[in-house]
């Protein structure tokens, strides 16, 4: 339920596959977020990396923490380089009715932007420049401490 893919998101496929899922389980909500990469400070996109080990432990961590709920969560991201207009991230929440895939929809996605073990650069013509004043503190890192 966590996919790593290297550049953009193919996003109509990914979107076409989990509401497939949330169909096949005859769940009635199917909270999507799709992040876009936009053009600001003349960046010609971003670029990512991507600790897989702690990112899938950050991962489960959430899905046991909303399994009770009966919700069901999705996430994909991308690692290397995404063009401006391009998708780099996108996440679902799947579950029975709304109000829990609600509660749950803008914490968990607040919750990956400040932990998450993905750091993330700015691409300017030929350079990867780390985009230090749009990262947050990941603890045990020893990154920005």
């Amino acid at each position: 339920m966590l996919e790593i893919y290297e550049g953009a998101l193919p996003t109509y496929q990914i979107y076409q596959k989990w509401e497939s899922q949330a169909r096949n389980r005859n769940f009635g909500a199917f909270c999507v977020f799709t992040g876009i990469v936009r053009e600001e400070s003349g960046i010609d996109g971003l670029s990512f990396d991507i600790y897989e080990p702690l990112l899938n432990k950050w991962f489960s961590h959430w899905q046991e923490k909303v399994s009770h709920q009966g919700v069901i969560l999705m996430m994909a991201h991308s690692f290397g380089d995404v063009k401006n207009g391009e998708s780099s991230y996108m996440s679902a929440v799947l579950c029975a009715h709304r109000k829990f895939a609600l509660e749950v929809y803008e914490e968990f996605i607040e919750d990956f932007k400040h932990n998450a073990p993905i750091w993330k650069y700015d691409l300017k013509g030929n350079e990867r420049i780390y985009a230090f004043h749009r990262s947050h503190y990941l603890s045990g890192s020893g990154i920005l401490s």
